[in-house]
């Protein structure tokens, strides 16, 4: 009897979940209009991606239920999936046409790339974590995202044989903007980046002529340290 009311617990337990994300482009729909549009995300071209992007396919399936709910979420290894709003936010500052060369620093999850992936012409993106980074590429291509190219790799140093980018986005946070990353940048370029330690800043920095750094604070915010590797990550390239 104790077997049989654990596997109909179970059961119930599966179909609850199925039902959860079997209506996800609706829940992604009331997600992008209650928690991001609301709060002042105007950008329609990234407010569709989002409709469209299966948030729940990028987090461990017991985290399913709340794949639209307006938080981080984790996904192992001591790193989350950033809360849509700052994705939307964030994107949105970018200010993609759709023929940019994006860098991402910090892959995690892979969402925040299968957002870029649509808005611009190719997204190079680097996970300082090897499991995240393996994990994130086959859930990429599995979902048919062809212009994605992850790495394992460390963030800091960005990715110099692909540079320069038309734009770099930061999704961990560094003490002070790492010197390679604004280098990478394209003059006119934007880099959008979260900077500091205990009290963080959302940053947009446009690169001007002459190596100049044009600064804009947006909001504060919280995310996880942008970290250096234990050990020299071997060359990936």
């Amino acid at each position: 009897m104790k077997h049989i009311k654990s596997f109909l617990l179970l059961i119930f337990l599966i179909q609850n979940l199925v039902g959860q994300v079997e209506n996800w482009e609706r829940k992604a729909s009331i997600m992008v209009d209650s928690q991001i549009m609301a709060r002042g995300v105007s950008d329609n071209h990234v407010l569709n991606i989002m409709r469209q992007t299966p948030r729940h396919e990028f987090i461990p399936v017991e985290q399913q239920p709340n794949a639209y709910m307006d938080y981080p979420l984790p996904i192992g290894y001591e790193q989350t999936i950033s809360q849509p709003y700052i994705v939307g936010l964030m994107t949105s500052l970018l200010q993609l046409k759709g023929h940019e060369k994006v860098l991402e620093i910090g892959t995690g999850s892979g969402y925040q790339a299968a957002v870029l992936a649509p808005l611009s012409n190719e997204v190079f993106t680097i996970e300082i974590v090897k499991e995240l980074a393996e994990r994130s590429a086959k859930k990429l291509k599995d979902l048919g995202y062809n212009n994605i190219h992850v790495k394992w790799g460390d963030g800091y140093q960005g990715w110099p044989d692909e540079a320069p980018f038309d734009a770099v986005i930061v999704t961990a946070a560094p003490p002070e903007v790492p010197p390679k990353l604004f280098e990478q940048l394209k003059v006119g370029g934007r880099l959008v980046i979260p900077v500091g330690s205990i009290w963080q800043e959302l940053w947009v920095i446009t690169k001007l002529e002459g190596e100049i750094m044009d600064k804009e604070s947006v909001i504060p915010v919280r995310f996880v340290p942008m970290v250096h590797p234990e050990k020299p990550i071997p060359d990936q390239d």
